[in-house]
């Protein structure tokens, strides 16, 4: 084992040692970031959008796993690199590790809710411990420049020679040298110890986006009264929906529930590591082109009137047929209650304040139209799901909910600010070149029947999702000819124009292979296109297809 080798794995060692103890704090106090995460999501952000935009479409759900793996190796590397560079040059060495401390600190305090001190006390502590490792190591191995290592003595008679052991001659100040297999074993011990506390960090921590605990059930007030600015009072009530009926799902098997449960939710964002709020020093702040502007607290929100809606949320880069799709019952205050409160009127929307933004805590952003938060949809200020607060995944404790909107332009989570600009802002997605308004397209799947998928002749249902979210689902057809037929299928009924709809086509299968393919109409007469393309830039479009064989 070479010189250089020997260096490097001393480095490596030391790094995941000082990963791990920043990690294992993170764990311990949630006010102080995680290292890695921090640097990883610098880095996303760092990201050119073009380029950012061509990884997605290649890589597709991967690109998060890929951009870890790659920060782990490259942290790795320059590890390994600065402890060759200090066995010849230990001062340029010391800078440049100075320097690796003020990027993870900057890193790490643009991430939100941070304690600075206990922050810097982590990342130079961390930094402090991973070097001591690797100057251990290096000491160990015999690595330390001007310190020759003595060939062993031959062992007395009386005195059995230490094997895989390496004694300095007396006058060096080096200590005991090991051998290769000793210096593995020392090297690997420091590892395991690194990753054992980045690991208890991680599950003390929630897992970095996985929730640590259930949501709480939702416990809102029954109606009363609040005042109204001018000191009159107005009523405050939360509105519920009624159980949802039988009549609005099909039970087949593979059907996909009507309502998702929040656990098997979709979920894709830009944070690698969900935002952990103190609702008690959250607020949301309403700015911008507003005749006021204001601020509410999470106990003023659930004062308000509040309301459950029934709504499908999905994302752009769903494919044709694909699963990031799911309907949940939101429950939250009406946006266009809180934007009254800053005096915002459909009337008085003006070129300055055409686009709404939302802004997350960690700094991520999306526009849409003013006026589709006012043209009557239940757009809602969400605290809930599904009977429940927020997970923290999902945005907990406030996130934007828009029917009929892809999530990239409006599905803000983790709330904290809505600004009125105008419409030349650019938010996240649309800096990374996706188009500027996203509407989601009618769109239907394909689920109790996989492409592959083999049958004996008989009846088979042919069933699934059709949606076109703020405008409902009128008609859905299923062909087994390649597009050169079409059956109507049977609906259930409407949950809401703003959910998807189940729908079953109960087919009479004969002997062959088929080609099957769904198409839906929504409820201003549209039917879904057929011409195909891909997500990027403003969502996949045409018909879900699949093959079949039956004998």
């Amino acid at each position: 084992m070479n010189e250089r080798f020997r260096a490097g794995v001393a480095g490596a060692a030391g790094a995941v040692v000082a990963f791990g103890l920043a990690e294992f704090v993170h764990g311990l106090y949630q006010l102080v970031p995680s290292i890695f995460v921090s640097l990883a999501q610098g880095i996303i952000e760092l990201t050119p959008g073009g380029f950012a935009t061509r990884a997605i479409e290649t890589l597709g759900q991967a690109d998060i796993p890929i951009l870890v793996a790659s920060t782990i190796i490259g942290a790795l590397v320059l590890a390994a690199l600065l402890s060759i560079l200090s066995l010849r040059r230990p001062v340029t060495a010391i800078m440049l590790v100075g320097l690796l401390a003020v990027v993870a600190l900057v890193a790490a305090f643009s991430q939100p809710f941070v304690s600075p001190a206990a922050t810097v006390v982590t990342v130079i502590g961390a930094l402090v411990m991973g070097a001591a490792v690797t100057t251990f190591l290096q000491n160990v191995s015999g690595l330390r420049a001007g310190e020759p290592v003595a060939p062993p003595p031959e062992a007395a008679p009386s005195e059995p020679a230490m094997e895989g052991v390496r004694v300095r001659e007396a006058h060096s100040s080096g200590g005991i040298s090991v051998g290769r297999g000793q210096f593995v074993v020392l090297s690997g011990a420091a590892a395991l110890a690194g990753l054992a506390a980045a690991g208890t960090g991680r599950a003390l921590s929630g897992g970095g986006g996985a929730d640590s605990a259930q949501p709480k059930a939702l416990d809102l007030a029954g109606s009363s009264d609040k005042n109204s600015g001018d000191g009159s009072k107005k009523p405050v009530t939360h509105e519920k929906l009624p159980a949802v009926p039988k009549d609005a799902s099909i039970d087949a098997p593979g059907m996909v529930p009507l309502v998702t449960p929040a656990k098997d939710f979709y979920l894709i964002d830009t944070a690698l590591s969900s935002p952990r709020i103190d609702v008690d020093r959250w607020s949301l702040k309403v700015k911008g082109a507003v005749e006021n502007e204001v601020e509410f607290s999470y106990k003023d929100l659930l004062s308000m009137s509040t309301r459950e809606s029934d709504v499908t949320l999905s994302c752009v880069s769903n494919e044709v047929g694909g699963g990031l799709i799911s309907n949940g019952r939101w429950t939250g205050v009406m946006l266009s209650d809180v934007l009254a409160e800053a005096g915002v009127k459909r009337e008085n929307i003006s070129r300055a304040s055409e686009q709404l933004v939302g802004r997350s805590a960690d700094g991520w952003t999306g526009g849409f139209k003013t006026d589709i938060a006012l043209d009557g949809r239940e757009a809602l200020v969400a605290f809930g799901l599904n009977d429940s607060e927020l997970p923290i995944k999902h945005g907990f404790p406030v996130r934007l909910v828009v029917p009929g909107l892809y999530g990239y332009v409006s599905a803000t989570k983790w709330l904290t600010e809505l600004e009125l600009t105008n419409w030349n802002f650019d938010a996240y997605w649309i800096q990374r070149t996706w188009t500027k308004q996203g509407p989601i397209k009618t769109q239907s799947r394909i689920d109790t029947v996989k492409d592959g998928d083999d049958f004996s002749t008989g009846k088979i249902g042919v069933g699934g999702v059709a949606w076109a979210p703020h405008k409902g689902i009128e008609r859905v057809e299923v062909s087994t000819d390649d597009g050169e037929t079409w059956n109507e299928a049977r609906l259930a009924a409407q949950l809401d124009e703003d959910t998807w709809r189940h729908y079953i086509y109960d087919w009479d299968a004969k002997p062959g292979d088929y080609t099957v393919q769904v198409r839906a109409t929504d409820g201003e007469g549209v039917t879904q296109t057929k011409e195909t393309a891909k997500p990027h830039p403003n969502g996949a479009s045409g018909y879900h297809t699949i093959q079949v064989s039956v004998a």
